[in-house]
């Protein structure tokens, strides 16, 4: 079993920038904090994070997102992001809608 660290990322910040290029600018923060809090060189970032983004809009974005992030190799020079939990609130308005 690939053993991994969950982060919480606070996306709130963003939630002042423009509308055009808000889930672009999301999808970069991500990247930054990864590599911020694991010294990592490289970071893949999963396409289940853009997914989890844009399953609101590309304008509404959630104000934190779970990330999970595993080594790739030994040294942690890479590492690999990808969405840790699903929000309590997305699983509600699938079973509504």
């Amino acid at each position: 079993m690939v053993e991994g660290v969950i982060y919480v990322v606070n996306l709130n910040r963003l939630k002042r920038t423009g509308l055009a290029r808000r889930n672009v600018r999301a999808v970069e923060y991500v990247r930054e904090f990864v590599r911020k809090h694991t010294k990592a060189e490289r970071v893949v970032i999963d396409a289940s994070i853009n997914e989890f983004l844009l399953a609101r809009s590309v304008d509404n974005l959630p104000a934190r997102i779970a990330v999970s992030v595993v080594k790739l190799d030994e040294e942690g020079r890479n590492v690999k992001a990808s969405l840790a939990v699903q929000v309590a609130e997305q699983a509600r308005r699938e079973e509504s809608g």
